[in-house]
C-alpha cells in the first residue's frame, strides 16, 4: 500500500472535487445571482485544480525524494533532492500499488527506489544487481553473477562472471576514522562507482539466508529483484533481508534536481539540519 502523504493526496483530491461538483450541480442553481459562494464550495474550487495536478504528477510521473542516508554513496550523497521516475516500472494506483500498466521492468544497474519489504511504509534507495533467475554470488567485497537460464531452451546457461572492478581513489570518503576505497565497477549494462572499507570485514553471519544455497550466494526468485547500496560496507540490503517484490517498486532515480551541503562539524553554531552550501556540481543526471 501507499505511504501515508500519498493516500492524503488522494483523499484531499477526490473530497474536494465531490464539494466541487456536488454544488456546481446541486446548489449552485438555487442559489441566488448575487449569493457568495459558501466558504467550503470556495475551497474546494480553488484548491481542486492544483491538488489534482500534483496528485497525478506525483503518482503517475515524477516523485521528490530526498537522501537519509550515505548508503549510497558516492553516487548519491546526504542531502540530494532526486526525482524519481514512477512509470519506469509500470504505471500504479497511487493508493493499493495494482499495476494498471505495464510500461518496463528494473535492468542492471539501476537505481531503484522501492518500498522496504520489512516496513513498507519507508520507502528505500539501492542500485538494482540480480534479475529474477540470476545468481549472485558476493565474496571478499567481489561480486559475481550467473544471467538467468532459459533450461527449456537448447542454449548452453551463462557461465558464472565477475564484475570488473577498478580502483580510483583513497581518502575522498571517510567511514569514522577509515578511509574507503572507491572503485569503477562494471555491471553487466553499465558502469558506476562504488566504496570499500578495506578494514571492515564481511559480516556473513547477518546475512540472509536462503534454502539450498551457500551463505554468500543468492538466487533471485520470479517476480523479485537484488539490489545493493553503492556504499557496500556501510548499506543494508538484499544481502540481509533477502529481495524486493515486484510490485514493490516506486520508480528509477533519474535526476539530482538540487543538493544541499551539511556541516559535519559538531561545535559549528548551526544545527546539523540546517544547510550550509548547495553543491550545484552535482545537479543533473544520476548515472
Amino acid at each position: 500500500m501507499a505511504g501515508y502523504f500519498a493516500i492524503l493526496l488522494v483523499v484531499l483530491t477526490l473530497v474536494s472535487g465531490l464539494i466541487w461538483l456536488i454544488d456546481t450541480l446541486l446548489f449552485k442553481p438555487k442559489r441566488e445571482k448575487d449569493a457568495p459562494l459558501p466558504y467550503a464550495a470556495e475551497t474546494a474550487r480553488d484548491i481542486f485544480p492544483l491538488i489534482a495536478i500534483i496528485t497525478i504528477f506525483r503518482s503517475f510521473i515524477y516523485e521528490p525524494f530526498q537522501i537519509p542516508s550515505g548508503s549510497m554513496m558516492p553516487t548519491l550523497l546526504v542531502g540530494d533532492f532526486i526525482l524519481v521516475e514512477k512509470f519506469s516500472y509500470d504505471v500504479k494506483d497511487p493508493v493499493w500499488r495494482s499495476t494498471l500498466l505495464e510500461t518496463g521492468k528494473p535492468d542492471h544497474g539501476d537505481i531503484a527506489v522501492f518500498k522496504y519489504p520489512e516496513d513498507p511504509t519507508s520507502d528505500f534507495i539501492k542500485r538494482v544487481i540480480g534479475l529474477p533467475g540470476d545468481k549472485i554470488i558476493y565474496k571478499n567485497k567481489q561480486l559475481f553473477i550467473q544471467r538467468a537460464c532459459d533450461k527449456a531452451s537448447n542454449q548452453p546457461c551463462p557461465t558464472v562472471e565477475p564484475l570488473r572492478q577498478e580502483f580510483n581513489n583513497e581518502g575522498e570518503f571517510f567511514l569514522g576514522p577509515y578511509p574507503l576505497k572507491r572503485f569503477t565497477e562494471q555491471n553487466l549494462t553499465k558502469s558506476y562507482d562504488i566504496l570499500q572499507n578495506a578494514m571492515l570485514p564481511e559480516p556473513i553471519h547477518n546475512y540472509y539466508r536462503q534454502p539450498g544455497v551457500a551463505t554468500n550466494e543468492f538466487v533471485v526468485p520470479d517476480g523479485h529483484y537484488f539490489v545493493m547500496g553503492d556504499n557496500r560496507d556501510n548499506s543494508r540490503d538484499s544481502r540481509y533481508w533477502g529481495f524486493v517484490p515486484e510490485q514493490n517498486l516506486v520508480g528509477k532515480a533519474v535526476f539530482i534536481w538540487m543538493s544541499f551541503e551539511f556541516s559535519e562539524d559538531p561545535n559549528h553554531w548551526l544545527p546539523s539540519w540546517v544547510p550550509v552550501g548547495v553543491r550545484f556540481e552535482r545537479l543533473g543526471t544520476i548515472k
